[in-house]
Parts: C-alpha cells; sequence; structure tokens
C-alpha cells in the first residue's frame, strides 16, 4: 500500500508540473480510446440494423424469379425466357432435401372498394405457410388458413396502409366485406405497423394478400398468364446448410425442369438474402477496420505524448533517481516504477474515455432509435480489445523513459544538473 501511495503521488506530481501537457496528453488518449470503442460500436450498430431490415423482409430466405436463357442446352436457343410455374414448387418440395420450406407467389394489381372509399393496390395470392418465410406481422384478426387457401376461400389479408384508404381510421376492419375486381372478399386480417426498407416487389404494407387458388381463379394477371404461371418462388434453406450448395441445387431442379443449363445464371433470378447479408457485414467489417485505424493512431499518437512526459518526468528527477540508487535502488526498481507511472497515466485517461464512450452509449437507449441504426452497442469484446491495444501502448510508450531512468548511474545521475 505505501507502495502504491507513493507512486500515485509520483504521477499525480508529474501531471500537475506540466499541466497544459499533461491535459492534452490525457485527452489525445481518452479520445483515441473512446473513438476506437465508437467506431466498433457503430459498425456493429449498422450490421445490427441491417440484420433487422433484412429481417422485415424474411429470415434466411432467397427469393426466385424467371429470366432468359444466355446458353443453349438440350438443343434449346439462348435467350428463351423461363417462367416459373406451380411446378417448379412441386418439384423443390418434393426432390430438393437441402431445403426446408418453399413459398410462392402470384402478383398482380386489383381495384379494391369499401363502403367508404376505393383504390388500386397491388396484390398477392399466397399460401398459408406464407407468414413462415415473410415477416407478416399481424395488428387485427389473423392469417387465412390452409382450408381456406386450398379451398380457394375468398378471403384476404390487407396491409396499414390499404386498411387507412379504404376504411381511415375506423375500428374493426377484420370481418368487414370489401369487393376486389367486383368480387366480394372478406377481410381475415390486417398487418401490423412494419418497417420495411428492403423489398423485392413493392412493400408489404401497401398490398393486398389472398389465396393463391382464389387469385387464380378470380383475378389473375391480365398480361401475358398462363394457368400455374408464377411471379416468384421463395425458399429457406435447412439449418446449418450452405447457402450457396443449396443453390445450386435449385438451380439443378428448376434447370432439368424449363431445359435450361444450370450454369446459366441469367436463365433465373435470385436474390439470396443470406449471402447479401454476409456481403453487408463484409462491407461494414471493412470500414470499421479503417475508421478503427484511424482510432488506432490518434491513440498511438496519445501514447507518444504520454513518452514525451515521462521523457521530462526522468530529466527532472534524475537527482533522484540517483539518490535511490546510491541507498540501494536496484535497477528492476526503478525500471519497474517509471513503467507503472506510464501506465497508470494511459489507464486513467483510457477509462475516462471508455467511460465517455459508454455514456453515450447508454444515452442512445433512452432514445428511440430508427431499426437502421438501434443506437451503440458497446461490447465487453470491444472493450477488451481496446484495453489491450492500450495496454500495448502503454508499456511501449513508458518502456524508453523507463529503460533511461533504470540505465543512469548513480554518479551521472547525482551530477547532472538542468
Amino acid at each position: 500500500m505505501t507502495y502504491l501511495r507513493e507512486l500515485f503521488g509520483q504521477v499525480i506530481g508529474s501531471l500537475l508540473r506540466n499541466k497544459l501537457r499533461s491535459f492534452l496528453t490525457m485527452a489525445g488518449i481518452a479520445w483515441g480510446l473512446a473513438s476506437m470503442v465508437l467506431v466498433v460500436a457503430m459498425g456493429d450498430s449498422f450490421k445490427e440494423g441491417q440484420r433487422n431490415n433484412t429481417r422485415e423482409m424474411g429470415k434466411n430466405i432467397v427469393i426466385l424469379f424467371g429470366g432468359r436463357t444466355q446458353m443453349q442446352a438440350g438443343g434449346e436457343r439462348a435467350g428463351r425466357r423461363i417462367r416459373l410455374n406451380y411446378g417448379d414448387v412441386r418439384n423443390l418440395r418434393n426432390e430438393a432435401y437441402l431445403i426446408q420450406t418453399v413459398a410462392l407467389e402470384l402478383e398482380t394489381e386489383l381495384k379494391a372498394t369499401s363502403p367508404y372509399n376505393s383504390g388500386s393496390f397491388d396484390a398477392s395470392g399466397v399460401e398459408a405457410q406464407f407468414p413462415d418465410l415473410r415477416t407478416i406481422p399481424i395488428g387485427e384478426g389473423r392469417f387465412f388458413n390452409s382450408e381456406e387457401q386450398t379451398g380457394g376461400a375468398r378471403v384476404c389479408f390487407i396491409g396499414k396502409d390499404v386498411k387507412k384508404q379504404l376504411f381511415g381510421t375506423r375500428f374493426g376492419t377484420a370481418g368487414s366485406m370489401i369487393a376486389l375486381n367486383s368480387i366480394p372478399y372478406r377481410i381475415v386480417g390486417v398487418m401490423a405497423d412494419k418497417e420495411q426498407n428492403s423489398d423485392y416487389s413493392g412493400l408489404d404494407e401497401k398490398k393486398i394478400l389472398v389465396p393463391y387458388e382464389s387469385m387464380a381463379r378470380d383475378m389473375p394477371p391480365s398480361r401475358n398468364y398462363l394457368p400455374g404461371d408464377l411471379s416468384e418462388i421463395l425458399y429457406q434453406a435447412r439449418p446449418h446448410t450452405d447457402s450457396l450448395v443449396v443453390e445450386k441445387q435449385a438451380r439443378k431442379i428448376v434447370g432439368h425442369a424449363h431445359n435450361f443449363d444450370p450454369l446459366d445464371e441469367a436463365a433465373m433470378g435470385m436474390w439470396d438474402t443470406v449471402e447479401s447479408q454476409k456481403q453487408v457485414d463484409g462491407l461494414f467489417d471493412s470500414m470499421t477496420t479503417f475508421l478503427g485505424f484511424i482510432a488506432f493512431v490518434t491513440l498511438s499518437l496519445g501514447g507518444i505524448g504520454v513518452m514525451n512526459i515521462m521523457l521530462v518526468t526522468v530529466s527532472e528527477r534524475t537527482r533522484e533517481i540517483g539518490l535511490r540508487k546510491a541507498l540501494g535502488a536496484t535497477r528492476g526498481r526503478i525500471l519497474a516504477d517509471f513503467l507503472v507511472e506510464g501506465a497508470v497515466l494511459a489507464f486513467v485517461s483510457g477509462t475516462v474515455g471508455w467511460g465517455v464512450a459508454f455514456g453515450l452509449s447508454s444515452a442512445l437507449k433512452l432514445v428511440k432509435m430508427p431499426d437502421m441504426f438501434p443506437g451503440l452497442p458497446v461490447s465487453w469484446q470491444t472493450t477488451i480489445f481496446a484495453f489491450i491495444t492500450l495496454t500495448v501502448i502503454a508499456i511501449l510508450s513508458a518502456l524508453l523513459p523507463a529503460w533511461r531512468a533504470s540505465a543512469l548511474t548513480p554518479v551521472e545521475a547525482l551530477r547532472y544538473e538542468r
């Protein structure tokens, strides 16, 4: 305890002798560590925001679109249009053992009329398990069930914006009747408010969802529609499978049915949200690494400031060092004293910087943040990394002054004049 009391007394005395220099040095270290923590937290926040954004569309889903062939295959010419159909859904469900769930979509535009208003909206014919892949929050009522879907019941599930236009602020929309292209349909549910920044066919809040069988019978797309045609097919791979391997399997199955080469990527478009998320994560990781390096340079400059202060301290205490050595202090003790003094200076400054970063992170938790930027999460991994970096910089910064002080001989030190 006596040693620590003396040590802290020496540190405080050194800081007070060089107030402005000490303040600037400590501020540099504090800012450098705070910057490092905040930059990593910012990168983590953007990654989490992007995951939230993708999750609002669906979790780990892949969307398949029809395309045009660019390669000849099986005697067929290039440039042939590929139209996905219900048979592809059946084949994927029966043959794709790496796929867990398959869903379909048939899209059209229709006119909806309520007792209060009317409007034109995008509509999708889907199956009852559609919410298993897509994120469809239910605010009122329910989603239609498999019996209603397979039986072609005239029921629908509407987005929040559709409800707003057709019914305004009225309550009890579920159970109401509306006309879709002049055909009566019963609303079984209304979507809850949904933050959605990614889509492939329009925002869900602006859509009307009906059973696929009902749409194919009552209101199929007016352009180039053939019975069984689909707009998109969605699937979700089984857990712990390689998404690229699953993609190859899906291309092979659909390619065999439509007689196109599975290597012809233009024949069938794919939006793999899993791979897209990996690419976005890599982008943010690169950005975080670059900005983290800049914060590391700032922290290193603070370390140089610590070294300068310690060199000045060695110069001011040269005679004291000589006296201590003459009284029996070992070289190791002198080296340890100055190393610890530099480390204490750095760690006090770093702790202040971390406190600022953590305080800002905690303050943002009290404010409602957008889904794309949920705050500044300061993780324990980031904290440990920052303090390990600070430890290395503190030791390297204090090593030269400490070594110089310990190398002084008693005679040289006692004869030193400033």
